[in-house]
């Protein structure tokens, strides 16, 4: 059934698109290399030579915001701009070597009237290096307000729409607006950019399409993507009426980043049950496959910028409020908790376990204080309305029950709360709780964690004379937050069980003091080691290293809209042209033609796997002509092989990759390995068998000469999981056994020991040569690994042989130098070099044709 959603942007009915204004004027190009604006001197004939060599090296940052401070001038009315020194996207800058040119291309946070905005441009594009978008107001609710926020940002925090009342439903309305912005932000990047040369880094769910729409423009981007917040489970993500899209959004990247391996996870399993795509690790680095590009994923948490929060804590009004906090709360143990109010910070779970523990350990009455700081709302949904309702009713309860007219169990601070005085709660709590009950990372404990370490309070006493006091921290923090795995020393809890939060909290403040030192010493090592810099750093070494090999291959596009992908290429890989193999085939004496079966006569998918009559008509056609020598080599049984293909007399067949092999119907089978032992089969089988009843839909297929364990009907996930434990659980038991255990798609087979596809073709080539019969074309086409062998085998065994067609089915990287699209690109191939053959049959035509549909 075909799909609803605009696949092909082009597809969109030009007149209910909305209303998008083009940009003002075509905006200059940055500056590319000293003294020279892309754009504007193209046309000077100075030595091209000399300016190459001052090129710096530029990163293009997108995200939905630019890193900038807005304000109007009231007295000429005019918009002021700042950099925001707090922004991620100002920050991860430190990661670049200074030498790099870095440009911001996003949205701004106020609107710019039509009139202004291409004077705005031009300013932040010469003073501040930013490209604004100026996203219409109309299309930036719909996109931002509308799918980011209400659709796309509860789906990645694991909530559905089950009803009207709980989350938004999907609008294709709004799809069609976030399409749109994407091409907003794409035709933006484009402007300013030099994709080949230049690094672009696409950040958040924002912008997933956007990498798809950057490839279409060019395919050797090099092009990162680090998504900031969850990346839902297969079972959340799929409900997604646009996941494919979203999807091969993201694979049209050379480098995607997540938080945790968790999200990572997930993305693939994903690719995996959507698309087919299975991953490896490659030298340390986890890599998928698609249609002969490498796309990496890359795992880091983000980190902060230990500069700027140092700054903030040697601020003198930082050790003000820090004296003014440790006179107000002495005596007291201080629980800090910094969140945003929203649904899925766990405000009221975590004032329900504070509750729970004020009320189960009465000793801590009037001694302990939590102080929560609420950021202010980034909406004013209903969800956000009933968080705060329930917030406050049970904060309320608490200070009534436990409190009294000097002591407040809870604090709340609901109000926007500068970071100096944030800085000065951090370095004075015992305990900093985070307990989301989903968030993508949360970067308070590494805040809290490094105001503990230069707190201004211990500071000032160490330089009064007092003895210098160890550094110490307590850390209670969600399991579903990304920020847990990276800190082991945390105490990590469930936020759903309120009664092990309050153990937990406990825990933490009855702590010895030594143990808190050495927990805080082996946080802080991590989080000053671990900052923003070293993120980016991190990040952009491993998108040069992904798009290194971009000019080794050869690229092109195919698919249209949002469908659109790069296949890559080695270079001197190329489409097999029937008028090139006909002409040789004609020239040629002697020849030698290998075919597999499944996958390249036939396809994988089709119920009947035996061939047509148009099928055999035309292997027969081709082995009547007494030039050749024609082969099936396959890794089916010699029964099945001889039923099927029994129509043709003269034709050779190799069955279960060469283990029996006969030259034509009269002769005898032979075995590949004279005297192979079989015994193994025997200890393999009942191997198998376990991993067959434990996983549903796998299946055994047994053969004279092997075992094949098949799970394409299995999940895709388990069955996936469980081929990786029978290999080494079979490599394991056989290991002194002539027998070689292989992976394969959907397979895990044993064979024996010496018994390949490309030992046939060896074997048939040293025949023909022995024989005074060296053949001077050879053809061998095949879709599968164990096919590579063949292709090799022919290059090694008839290195001098003219004419050499080495062909795979499908476009992906293969050791043969020719591909075809697909079967019936095969089928034509061969009807082809069967018309050119001689003599024909009597039964065969003037002129060979045949219907392809019915080879199907």
């Amino acid at each position: 059934m075909a799909s609803k959603s605009y696949a092909n942007i082009l597809d969109l009915d030009p007149d209910k698109m909305l209303d998008i204004p083009q940009t003002p004027r075509g905006l200059p190009r940055v500056l590319t290399m000293p003294g020279i604006i892309a754009g504007v001197d193209e046309n000077n004939d100075g030595d091209s030579d000399k300016a190459s060599s001052g090129c710096r090296e530029r990163k293009i940052i997108v995200a939905n915001m630019l890193p900038l401070h807005i304000q109007r001038d009231p007295d000429t009315l005019k918009l002021t701009f700042s950099f925001d020194e707090d922004s991620l996207l100002w920050q991860l800058k430190d990661g670049f070597s200074p030498d790099s040119e870095v440009v911001y291309i996003g949205s701004l946070k106020v609107e710019v009237d039509a009139s202004e905005q291409e004077e705005v441009a031009q300013k932040l594009l010469e003073e501040y290096n930013c490209v604004p978008t100026f996203l219409p107001h109309d299309l930036n609710k719909k996109y931002y307000g509308g799918f980011c926020k209400h659709q796309l940002w509860p789906l990645f925090h694991y909530m559905l729409p089950m009803c009207p009342d709980h989350a938004d439903r999907f609008d294709r309305v709004l799809w069609k607006a976030y399409v749109s912005a994407n091409k907003i932000f794409a035709d933006k990047v484009m402007e300013v950019a030099n994709p080949e040369d230049d690094y672009i880094w696409v950040h958040d769910y924002h912008l997933m399409i956007l990498p798809t729409f950057l490839r279409n423009r060019c395919n050797r981007v090099k092009l990162g993507f680090f998504l900031h917040s969850p990346f839902p489970s297969s079972e959340i993500y799929r409900t997604l009426p646009v996941r494919d899209e979203i999807l091969k959004g993201l694979l049209n990247c050379d480098l995607i980043g997540f938080h945790t391996f968790d999200y990572a996870r997930h993305f693939l399993s994903c690719c995996s049950r959507m698309m087919g795509l299975d991953y490896e690790s490659k030298r340390g680095h986890i890599g998928l496959d698609y249609f002969g590009r490498t796309i990496y994923i890359k795992i880091l948490p983000v980190g902060i910028h230990m500069g700027r929060l140092e700054s903030v804590l040697n601020l003198p009004i930082t050790l003000r409020k820090v004296k003014e906090i440790a006179e107000r709360f002495k005596g007291k143990k201080i629980i800090v908790g910094v969140d945003d109010m929203d649904i899925f910070k766990g405000l009221s779970l975590k004032l329900l376990a504070f509750e729970y523990l004020l009320e189960m350990y009465p000793l801590l009455q009037g001694k302990l204080v939590l102080i929560q700081i609420v950021n202010p709302a980034r909406s004013n949904g209903k969800d956000v309305q009933e968080a705060k309702r329930e917030t406050y009713l049970i904060l309320n309860r608490i200070n009534e029950a436990y409190g009294s007219p000097d002591y407040q169990p809870v604090v709340i601070i609901d109000r926007p709360v500068a970071r100096y005085e944030k800085s000065a709660y951090y370095s004075m709590a015992d305990c900093c709780i985070v307990n989301a009950v989903r968030d993508g990372m949360n970067l308070v404990p590494y805040k809290y964690i490094v105001c503990r370490q230069h707190s201004p309070y211990l500071k000032e006493n160490e330089m009064t004379g007092v003895e210098e006091s160890p550094r110490t921290s307590m850390l209670v923090v969600s399991e579903f937050v990304g920020c847990s795995p990276s800190l082991s020393g945390a105490i990590r809890v469930n936020p759903w069980d309120i009664e092990s939060v309050a153990a937990a909290i406990n825990s933490a403040i009855v702590m010895k003091e030594p143990e808190k030192q050495l927990r805080h010493a082996k946080h802080y090592r991590y989080v000053s080691s671990h900052d923003v810099g070293y993120w980016a750093r991190s990040f952009m070494q491993d998108l040069e290293r992904a798009s290194k090999d971009h000019y080794n291959k050869r690229c092109w596009g195919i698919g249209f809209g949002l469908g659109f992908r790069v296949v890559s290429l080695s270079p001197g890989f190329r489409k097999l042209s029937p008028d090139c193999i006909v002409s040789a085939y004609k020239r040629s004496n002697k020849r030698a033609i290998f075919l597999d079966y499944d996958g390249t006569l036939i396809p994988h998918s089709s119920i009947v796997k035996a061939p047509s009559p148009e099928l055999i008509t035309i292997l027969n056609t081709l082995c009547d002509d007494p030039k050749n020598t024609v082969f099936i080599v396959s890794g089916r049984g010699k029964s099945t092989l001889s039923e099927w293909l029994s129509p043709c007399e003269r034709l050779g067949l190799a069955a279960e990759h060469g283990c029996y092999v006969r030259w034509s119907k009269s002769s005898d089978w032979q075995p590949g390995l004279i005297g192979a032992d079989l015994e193994w089969k025997e200890i393999a089988e009942p191997v198998m068998e376990l991993y067959r009843e434990a996983t549903d839909g796998s299946t055994i297929e047994t053969k004279d000469s092997g075992l094949v364990w098949h799970h394409q009907d299995a999940d895709p996930d388990f069955g996936s999981c469980q081929a990786k434990e029978l290999l080494v659980h079979l490599e394991n038991v056989l290991a002194n056994e002539p027998a070689l255990v292989k992976r394969g798609r959907h397979i895990v087979e044993v064979k024996p020991q010496g018994v390949s596809k490309g030992l046939v073709a060896e074997k048939v080539l040293s025949t023909m040569i022995e024989n005074g019969q060296p053949p001077d074309f050879i053809a061998c086409i095949g879709d599968d690994r164990s096919d590579e062998d063949m292709f090799e085998s022919i290059m090694n065994t008839a290195p001098n042989t003219p004419e050499i067609f080495a062909c795979t089915v499908g476009r992906k990287p293969s050791k043969a130098k020719y591909y075809l699209d697909d079967i019936v690109d095969v089928v034509k191939l061969l009807s082809g070099l069967a018309n050119a053959s001689d003599p024909k049959p009597s039964n065969t035509p003037a002129r060979f044709q045949v219907t392809f549909d019915a080879v199907f």
